[in-house]
């Protein structure tokens, strides 16, 4: 899909949608390799030294300080640029710089004003004020416009006690984009954001803004401009810069001192001298010099590819505006609106609006689909998308309706930033976010659009959308796309990352309708299964719905490869013996899963007990066998994670590496967890005492996974359901079973009644049913061929109520090791139903959701 050797083909896949850029921008591949070759043929020593390397690096980047003042409109004359590891640390300097005035007998002390719409790290800085009894006060944009109106609130207009007001440019939820404007009324004291005495000094937090627009610091001249360069150019992270006003920087006071902050110090005594420049004094030890250089080469690769900030910023806000219209576009056939968008404007103009859309997916009656499902969807599709509050709690609040009660108790349900909880009692806890970048295209737009009508709209009942218009649906004309989008943005647009333009732009076929798009009206849905099977279905589950057995067992003895089916099994402590005993990671020690490497699938192991060996095959490979047991002697302790957790691993060997490596075409390892370490279970079983913790293997919840056959009837009954061209797609009840790669599979009578249970009994063996296991995309992949197919995750989203679950998690209750115990199939199973829990014969869609919630 995308061309090019200036960053998309090595790095992106065929297909992939990237929509993060707010998150993180791309770098082009052009600044990669310029960057590499000034490396490769110069010598950059620390700029401390006074050697000819080292002053090379200081006069480098003394240049790079002009080149970003120059880059916003200023000079050296005006501002001074601070080095720090980001916007955050620009922030936290503020904070502890900033020449705060305590409350005392002569004033009430300074004011910490910021706009509720702010990040996080903004936000935090109330911990530094509150801490010299400085007061916060949160605003509301609504309280500053209307500041305006109340003019200069100060009574004595000599009085210098200082305050600071600080807001966004550019809202990191919503886009929306505040007047800069405001930085001048707010200096001058013609709109206070409070009405006390004093002077106000302005924060204006740009890292967002900047990255898709141009500042000018010669007309709106802030007191401090916080950036993050990863914004702007993708490369390098980790450092940003306080851009500090030079009238300003003299009041600004520093406590700690670091490397390089001295002209003179004693350390016998308190006496300290700092250097006379701002950046010299506040930038403590030895900068990050390399990629301090780095962003000389992103400057040339952003100006070489678009011609600078005022084209990108047309060009990434046409393609918002043409995508939010044409969401606002889309209706399910009773007029519903498919989706919520969280904004301020009505995306009129770049200039209050940036290229960031923010909204919740509806269903057609009006609920809230989860932006984690929301989010697992797209991934389905490739399309990258950020979810959640977006560390700006404020305006999460706002535009989702959550009172600081409800945060609280979204708390106290075990909701944190940045977790997949989307919805609790209904609620949505965060949404869905998409953003664009420079070298984002109209194709990316039009990918998306076709993701949220494939996921919603072919679920309806196959009437048609509502007609649309041109002026409904936002595209942008020939004419009017040629002159929002400048030609050098054009001739990016089309191959984004191509250090070569063309001469074919995104203007020449933007489409002027929904249809033209593709975005056509949703297929006819096949027709829903419900729960109650027939006689004909109850036929394939070998021998009806008689008493609950165990019909299959499997245990992975390679965490995200093939699975090994036996008919009985040993029971250990973390499971069934050696399940997920081993992983596989690349050549960071990165445990890998068929997230990434869906072939993980094709490797085939078998264990043999009484060899003490698992064999290991896959095609066109020859077996290869490994101990079951590491060698005590030789084995040589290693640490990795798995799901967050820290785990004891050894190496398999060079042997089994090899072997691996040959398969995927890049470097692998085995590793195996240590038999002495112990996972501790993250769950705690009912009564459970807590030095009894359950120990885990290398799964990533639970000791065993069950599924139930009826169950995995319904899912199979719906997707081999005629599709409207006519045409089936089987599912064999086997190959969907392996999907899911459980290690426990029983009949039962009727489909996700394991849902309803609270333990269950194997013979003498008793489990704790633990809870539902939430699905990923790892469904969609064919075990035995490694292929994906995304109808399998969306099918059963719809079946099960916008909850993709599908088995419980198990764990034991007690085990007695004095003698061998074991997991037979054939086995019988009975459950112990969860208090105050009603099961109803009825319709499937109905059931599933009374049991979820």
């Amino acid at each position: 899909m995308r061309s090019g050797h200036d960053c998309s083909g090595a790095r992106l896949r065929t297909g992939t949608v990237y929509l993060d850029h707010a998150g993180a921008t791309l770098f082009p591949q052009s600044q990669l390799t310029s960057f590499t070759n000034d490396l490769m043929e110069n010598v950059y020593g620390n700029p401390h030294s006074q050697n000819i390397s080292s002053k090379l690096t200081h006069d480098t980047v003394e240049h790079v300080r002009y080149r970003i003042l120059e880059h916003f409109h200023t000079s050296t004359e005006d501002y001074s640029v601070i080095f720090t590891a980001g916007s955050t640390a620009a922030l936290k300097l503020v904070a502890e710089a900033f020449p705060w005035v305590s409350p005392g007998p002569e004033s009430n002390g300074s004011r910490f004003c910021y706009l509720i719409d702010s990040h996080t790290s903004v936000v935090g800085m109330r911990k530094v004020t509150t801490a010299m009894n400085v007061t916060s006060i949160p605003v509301r944009p609504e309280d500053v416009r209307a500041a305006e109106t109340r003019g200069t609130a100060a009574s004595d207009p000599d009085c210098q006690l200082p305050h600071l007001f600080c807001y966004p440019a550019q809202s990191n939820f919503s886009g929306t984009r505040y007047p800069l404007s405001w930085i001048g009324e707010v200096k001058a004291g013609r709109m206070c954001p409070m009405s006390v005495p004093g002077k106000w000094f302005v924060l204006l937090d740009a890292a967002s803004y900047v990255s898709t627009s141009p500042l000018d610091l010669s007309v709106h001249q802030a007191d401090f401009v916080p950036l993050s360069f990863y914004k702007i150019f993708g490369f390098p992270t980790g450092l940003g810069a306080l851009l500090v006003n030079n009238r300003v920087a003299p009041l600004l006071r520093k406590t700690y001192f670091g490397g390089g902050t001295a002209a003179a110090y004693l350390a016998g005594e308190d006496f300290y001298i700092p250097r006379q420049s701002v950046a010299e004094r506040f930038e403590d030890g030895t900068i990050s010099f390399l990629d301090v250089i780095a962003l000389k080469h992103g400057f040339d690769a952003l100006e070489r590819l678009t011609g600078g900030m005022e084209n990108i910023k047309q060009h990434t806000f046409t393609l918002a505006q043409y995508t939010y219209t044409a969401l606002c576009a889309l209706r399910y056939p009773n007029g519903a609106p498919v989706v919520r968008i969280y904004s301020d404007s009505e995306f009129s103009s770049p200039e209050v609006q940036g290229p960031v859309i923010n909204f919740n997916v509806l269903d057609h009656s009006g609920n809230i689909i989860g932006y984690s499902q929301v989010d697992k969807m797209a991934s389905l599709y490739n399309i990258h998308v950020r979810t959640g509050c977006f560390c700006n709690t404020g305006a999460c609040q706002k535009h989702l309706g959550i009172s600081d009660e409800m945060v609280r108790k979204h708390l106290e349900a075990g909701h944190v930033c940045g977790d997949d909880v989307d919805l609790i009692d209904g609620h949505p806890t965060g949404s869905v976010r998409i953003s664009f970048g420079y070298m984002s295209t109209l194709e990316d737009a039009q990918a998306f659009l076709r993701f949220i009508i494939a996921m919603q709209l072919h679920q309806c009942d196959g009437q048609p959308l509502p007609p649309t218009t041109p002026g409904e649906v936002g595209a942008p004309s020939e004419s009017e796309a040629q002159d929002a989008v400048p030609a050098t943005v054009d001739r990016c647009s089309s191959s984004p990352w191509e250090d070569a333009p063309t001469d074919s732009g995104v203007s020449n076929d933007l489409p002027t309708t929904v249809a033209a798009v593709g975005l056509h009206p949703p297929l006819p849905m096949a027709t829903r299964t419900q729960q109650i099977p027939s006689e004909k279905a109850a036929g394939v589950l070998d021998g009806g719905l008689g008493p609950r057995v165990i019909t299959n067992l499997y245990l992975y003895p390679i965490k995200s490869c093939a699975a090994f089916e036996v008919t009985k099994w040993p029971i250990g402590s973390q499971g069934l013996l050696y399940d997920r005993s081993w992983m596989v990671v690349n050549h960071n020690g990165v445990c890998l899963s068929q997230k990434q490497e869906p072939r993980l699938c094709l490797i085939q192991p078998f264990i043999d007990l009484p060899q003490k060996i698992m064999v290991i095959k896959a095609k066109g490979m020859e077996p290869i066998a490994v101990p079951l047991e590491e060698n005590g002697e030789r084995t040589q302790i290693c640490q990795s994670k798995v799901c967050a957790d820290r785990v004891n691993t050894y190496n398999c060997g060079e042997k089994i590496s090899s072997w691996l490596s040959r398969f995927f075409g890049h470097p692998c390892q085995l590793l195996k967890q240590s038999s002495n370490f112990q996972r501790s279970a993250k769950k705690r079983v009912k009564d459970q005492s807590a030095g009894s913790t359950a120990t885990l293997s290398l799964v990533n919840e639970a000791q065993y996974l069950l599924i139930n056959r009826p169950s995995v009837l319904e899912l199979q009954q719906q997707l081999n359901a005629s599709d409207a061209n006519g045409k089936e797609e089987l599912f064999p009840m086997k190959e969907l079973i392996s999907r899911f790669r459980a290690n426990i599979i029983t009949s039962g009578t009727s489909a996700f009644e394991e849902e309803t249970w609270d333990e269950i009994s194997v013979g003498s063996l008793r489990f704790q049913v633990l809870g539902p296991c939430h699905r990923c995309q790892m469904i969609c992949i064919n075990q035995q061929t490694g292929q994906r197919n995304q109808n399998v995750f969306q099918k059963l989203s719809e079946s099960r109520a916008r909850k993709v679950n599908f088995g419980v998690y198990l764990t034991h209750t007690s085990l007695d090791f004095s003698s061998p115990a074991f997991l037979s199939v054939g086995s019988q199973v009975l459950p112990v139903l969860k208090e105050n829990t009603e099961h109803h014969e009825l319709p499937a869609s109905t059931e599933h959701q009374d049991v979820i919630s």
